[in-house]
């Protein structure tokens, strides 16, 4: 393939793409079509099922590439303070259009696509896990954490609140809460003399 025509198939994945998330943010994932992200981006449904099986696969790409931003860990030596900043850029993320109503929507779809479900858990979701877990684990060595505390469950615990929130009572996620989600949390985690 020549590089006009990889970039021609380039601007039209980044096409398609745009035009799905435009399209779910007017009328809701529910109502996305193949056909009609097609039509927006002026392409046939077939170049689109070329790259895509399925709605809600095209959906996660388009999705996840709105997320350039890093959402990892500093390591500053007060653990406290770096989760504080990684859960409040994370709530910053997922608190502004369009990826926070365009992420519940992905969630949504992953709830009954095991196809959806697998790839976010993949590309998103264990990267996250993945980089928390290993501050934890250096907070535990240097003695931060208390040495039997179990890093796997500690990373559901400071996710588990945001997630509830954003998801399930839509309530705002504001510095107070992260405060007190992570002093209830280290008040258990702490080491104990």
């Amino acid at each position: 393939m020549t590089d006009h025509r990889a970039a021609r198939s380039d601007d039209r994945t980044e096409a398609i793409m745009r035009a799905a998330l435009d399209l779910a943010l007017e009328s809701g994932y529910s109502k996305l079509s193949i056909e009609a992200v097609a039509a927006r981006a002026g392409v046939g449904k077939h170049t689109v099922y070329r790259r895509w099986s399925s709605k809600g696969s095209l959906f996660l790409d388009a999705v996840l590439s709105l997320n350039k931003d890093s959402l990892g860990h500093r390591d500053t030596g007060d653990i406290v303070a770096d989760l504080r900043e990684q859960m409040e850029r994370a709530v910053n993320l997922l608190g502004r259009p369009p990826w926070g109503p365009l992420y519940q929507d992905l969630v949504g779809e992953a709830q009954h696509n095991p196809e959806v479900a697998a790839a976010l858990k993949h590309r998103f979701i264990d990267p996250q896990t993945a980089d928390t877990v290993a501050r934890l684990r250096t907070a535990r060595e240097n003695g931060q954490l208390a040495p039997d505390i179990d890093l796997e469950l500690a990373m559901e615990l400071l996710s588990g609140p945001l997630y509830y929130r954003f998801l399930i009572t839509q309530e705002p996620l504001t510095p107070d809460y992260l405060d007190q989600v992570l002093k209830a949390l280290f008040t258990g985690m702490s080491p104990r003399p």
